[in-house]
């Protein structure tokens, strides 16, 4: 039979200002590293620092048709506005990361692996609410081996390059989360 089809596509969600196209983008990027194909699609609300912003990552190992996706097969949900507006859409079986930080509730499903993390309490604990972003990215790379964390920390790197001050909690962020992704997912 053929190769497996790697087909991933993961919406990010959240307040404007909360780093949500920065992760989108180092998803991104990171993966194409690893000669994937991949499409990034951003999306902001009526304002932009407040409102709510998303951006739309697909990641495969064929050319991305249409990086306009209906139902996703992951969701990053930073608040509960981008919570109950995409999490019906994640498709069955997908995957649900959800910051308890700002959100007190589930997604109410029970056919997709759910995953609470308080990014910005985690974020805080490393000297920085800015990080809550990298946690969550962290922990999404954890779960789904989606890349490399080595990639994406390269990634973040090159991104930070004018602001060497910011890098290391970034990187710490990125470790953090990718180490409770693994924790989580062993009971998932």
């Amino acid at each position: 039979m053929g190769v497996m089809k790697m087909l991933t596509e993961v919406v990010m969600a959240g307040f404007g200002g909360q780093g949500l196209m920065l992760i989108g983008k180092l998803l991104a990027e990171a993966s194409m590293d690893e000669d994937k194909e991949v499409s990034w699609l951003p999306s902001y609300g009526p304002e932009m620092r407040g409102g709510t912003a998303n951006c739309t990552v697909v990641i495969s190992d064929k050319p991305v048709a249409s990086p306009v996706i209906t139902t996703p097969t992951g969701l990053i949900a930073m608040n509960l506005p981008s919570l109950e507006k995409f999490g019906p859409q994640v498709k069955p079986g997908g995957l649900i990361i959800i910051n308890s930080s700002m959100i007190e509730v589930g997604s109410g499903r029970d056919d997709v692996t759910e995953i609470h993390i308080a990014a910005n309490d985690e974020a805080r604990k490393l000297g920085t609410d800015k990080a809550a972003n990298m946690i969550v990215l962290g922990a999404y790379i954890a779960i789904t081996e989606t890349c490399s964390l080595d990639s994406i920390v390269k990634w973040m790197e090159h991104q930070f390059e004018s602001k060497p001050q910011v890098i290391e909690v970034n990187k710490k962020a990125l470790q953090r989360g990718y180490e409770l992704g693994k924790e989580l997912e062993v009971k998932a």
